[in-house]
């Protein structure tokens, strides 16, 4: 997708560094899944951390700074599943836990460096830059979808997230690229773009439920779904919107139709996956 970064600013979810002192203490824990696990962990800007933090009676609860995280398992071993920001700092981070009858504690992970690839495009001048009525209009959208994406339900500890793909094709630009736009850099890409013809059916790759719909600057023609426990999932560049806030959809569900809306090249579908309000790449969640 060519616009959904410029919407979005989203904030860091690494632990402030005032608590080294304290994270020192704990020894680094990281849970290394099988491939039957999703998402599968990848601890770089833009992948997944999944933490162990070993049995207890009660769900425990955990947070990357004052950011809840979804934590799923049962009373043998919970885990803590941590979005990493694309903008996150390579080195160690932490995660706050706190457990029923146990004190609160740290554990402390590492986020390995990776060096996206950058793309060159050439769009419509008014899309990268823009008038002070284009200005405005982006301020007002980007302020309302920080609402949207602050959204946090409850999801079942034993729930499945292996996310289907929403529409089939060929996967026209890879998460994370470093995105030049007219010359000018702009923020990294947020998503999975899949190449589809205007019209081609988009499916709800999880259970969820639509928080908000709407034609925006640079996403086009979105529809954002919340999975529960701060996994949200959003798509852009819409021909047509099928769904309404409110709607609760199945897996494989249609709730709208590929087209070119919005800051693009070409018609196609840009999927972003969010978890605990960083976007993450939506490649951890779907088989190969």
């Amino acid at each position: 997708m060519l616009g959904a970064l410029g919407l979005l600013a989203l904030p860091a979810t690494r632990a402030d560094a005032a608590g080294t002192a304290k994270k020192a203490q704990q020894p680094q824990q990281q849970q290394q899944p099988h491939a039957a696990v999703w998402p599968h962990a990848s601890l770089v800007p833009g992948g997944v951390a999944r933490l162990s933090l070993g049995p207890a009676a009660v769900r425990p609860t955990a947070f990357a700074g004052d950011v809840p995280l979804l934590v799923l398992g049962d009373t043998i071993e919970w885990t803590a599943l941590v979005g990493i920001p694309l903008a996150a700092t390579p080195g160690d981070a932490s995660i706050t836990v706190r457990a029923e009858g146990r004190p609160e504690r740290q554990i402390v992970y590492t986020i390995a460096p990776k060096q996206y690839r950058e793309q060159r495009l050439t769009v419509a001048p008014r899309t990268v830059d823009l008038s002070p009525e284009d200005q405005s209009r982006y301020e007002r959208e980007r302020d309302h979808q920080a609402t949207v994406i602050a959204t946090l339900t409850d999801m079942r500890p034993d729930t499945a997230l292996q996310m289907r793909v929403p529409v089939p094709g060929r996967r026209s630009s890879s998460f994370g690229l470093r995105r030049v736009f007219n010359g000018q850099s702009r923020n990294p890409h947020s998503g999975m773009d899949i190449a589809a013809g205007t019209g081609t059916p988009v499916l709800a790759p999880l259970p969820g439920k639509v928080i908000d719909t709407g034609e925006y600057f640079f996403n086009g023609g979105t529809v954002w779904v919340d999975h529960g426990g701060g996994l949200l999932t959003m798509y852009c560049h819409l021909s047509r919107i099928d769904v309404k806030v409110g709607d609760v959809l199945k897996t494989g569900e249609r709730l709208a139709a590929v087209g070119a809306t919005g800051r693009v090249t070409g018609p196609h579908l840009h999927w972003s996956v969010m978890l605990n309000r960083a976007m993450v790449d939506p490649a951890l969640f779907i088989a190969a």
